[in-house]
């Protein structure tokens, strides 16, 4: 259950941010029935339609793809086993008239930042442990920053370090919504202007050929799926046991004592 809960939260969802924007395709190619289209009165549904063009599926072998994934789209591999894909969808909440990104496009929007979102939280759960957490003093307390389990750390730092983190956060998510109205429906979607290209910030002088470049945006987004399905482990493991990744896999590999005695492996009291 709990790996059909990651795989739903991979593909719905989905690094590294370097990388300039990944270019949207079509999601049905020319020749084949739209399905992005409102349906007349009386026919089939785009999902509806969707399905009754759906093709096999390279992810499940066993299974189909609806028309709307038929590859052309980068990291299609066909696995869309709750249809989502075949429903048209857009940003709704924030006025159809002034962010003109729609279907497959938004999916992928929505992917790409969860995904790159996904990777720094990996990284925040390994850092504090490997490197060491922030120093406290009087006023936040000694030992605000010294918790290196992340969900228990969440609840002992102060408030103001909490509302400072979703101050920037709200930030960042403002300029990327003011990047998609300004560029509208040639919008890019995970394009946040940095890594190679004109007028961009690149800070690492990223410059990739045409085939490395695609090798780059493919290997973005299975980071992104991959620390999607990696931190949610991480929070899940980290609520069980209370401890950090670490601290558990340390101690997953010592030997106990009584390893060394002698008849270890009988009953005691034999």
């Amino acid at each position: 259950m709990k790996l059909a809960a990651t795989v739903f939260l991979a593909t719905l969802m989905s690094s590294s941010a370097f990388n300039a924007p990944i270019q949207a395709t079509k999601a049905v190619k020319k020749g084949t029935k739209s399905v992005g289209k409102a349906a007349p009165s009386g026919g089939m549904s785009p999902s509806a339609a969707a399905w009754a063009n759906a093709g096999p599926s390279q992810a499940l072998p066993f299974g189909s793809a609806p028309a709307t994934l038929d590859g052309s789209m980068l990291g299609d591999v066909g696995f869309d086993p709750w249809g989502f894909s075949t429903t048209p969808v857009g940003p709704w909440i924030l006025g159809k008239d002034q962010y003109n990104i729609k279907g497959l496009d938004w999916y992928r929007e929505a992917e790409l930042i969860h995904g790159r979102i996904a990777q720094v939280a990996v990284l925040g759960f390994l850092g504090p442990e490997l490197f060491g957490t922030l120093p406290g003093n009087e006023w936040t307390g000694l030992d605000a920053y010294s918790n290196t389990n992340p969900l228990a750390a969440f609840g002992q730092v102060p408030g103001l370090a909490i509302l400072q983190i979703f101050a920037f956060m709200s930030f960042l998510e403002i300029k990327r919504l003011n990047y998609i109205k300004e560029e509208g429906s040639n919008y890019m979607p995970g394009d946040l202007r940095i890594g190679q290209g004109e007028g961009r910030w690149n800070p690492f002088g990223l410059n990739y050929s045409p085939e490395e470049y695609e090798e780059k945006r493919l290997q973005e987004l299975k980071h992104c799926r991959l620390a999607m399905i990696g931190v949610f482990g991480l929070a899940a493991q980290a609520n069980a046991s209370g401890m950090g990744v670490l601290e558990q896999i340390g101690g997953g590999l010592t030997i106990p004592d009584y390893v060394s005695k002698a008849g270890y492996f009988f009953p005691e009291g034999i």
